[in-house]
């Protein structure tokens, strides 16, 4: 099934949010190869609303910006760079759609409760963690000399220490944000019912996803 003009309207619109979130947070803080990056504000969002398809989607899409960056611009990692971000923050994506699934009771958009959502941001984090490790330690090595790779590697510490102060606040912004009415009915407009009341025939419930409305 083709996906709905709605869903690429979303899909768009959180691509480029990521990418917007991330130009300007590492204004905020950049300190040599590191610097700060709240484009998974869009991953979250949605994945927490559009099931694992969105969440893996826009993560590639966010990726893109930072991976260019910290590939090519600000950074040194290259196309391995690049390549490596988007598989990450697409498996960010992706844990966090499949764990809403699991934590939504049923298919409403607005069951996600602030708590849960705040919950399962860390939680979802946590492969891409451990993909960012084997990527500086085990991969970084094959692409560059030895002595790139040992300064790459030293840098290890310091990003997965912002990652979490990061994913700290994404957690804290998200779990305000599940539970804010103007929030979810704005998200509802894109994800959330299909149908229009004719003659006494009421929509249903916000209860159609955007993954029915995804290609399988």
């Amino acid at each position: 099934m083709r996906p709905s003009a709605r869903v690429i309207a979303f899909v768009a619109m959180m691509g480029a949010l990521g990418n917007a979130l991330f130009m300007l947070s590492q204004f905020v803080f950049t300190m040599g190869q590191v610097a700060l990056d709240l484009s998974h504000v869009a991953t979250f969002i949605s994945a927490l609303y559009g099931g694992p398809e969105l969440g893996t989607l826009v993560g590639m899409l966010v990726g893109m910006g930072t991976g260019f960056y910290f590939g090519f611009v600000g950074g040194a990692l290259g196309l391995p760079g690049l390549l490596g971000l988007m598989a990450g923050k697409a498996l960010t994506g992706f844990t966090a759609g499949i764990i809403a699934d699991f934590l939504r009771e049923g298919k409403e958009l607005k069951t996600l409760s602030s708590r849960k959502a705040a919950f399962l941001i860390p939680v979802s984090y946590i492969p891409e963690c451990l993909f960012t490790v084997a990527f500086f330690l085990a991969l970084i090595p094959l692409f560059f000399p030895p002595e790139k790779a040992a300064f790459l590697a030293s840098l290890l510490t310091p990003i997965l220490i912002k990652a979490w102060i990061e994913i700290g606040f994404i957690a804290a912004l998200i779990g305000a944000l599940a539970g804010n009415r103007g929030f979810l009915d704005f998200v509802e407009h894109f994800l959330g019912p299909r149908a229009v009341e004719k003659k006494g025939v009421k929509s249903p419930s916000a209860s159609v996803s955007a993954r029915t409305a995804l290609p399988r």
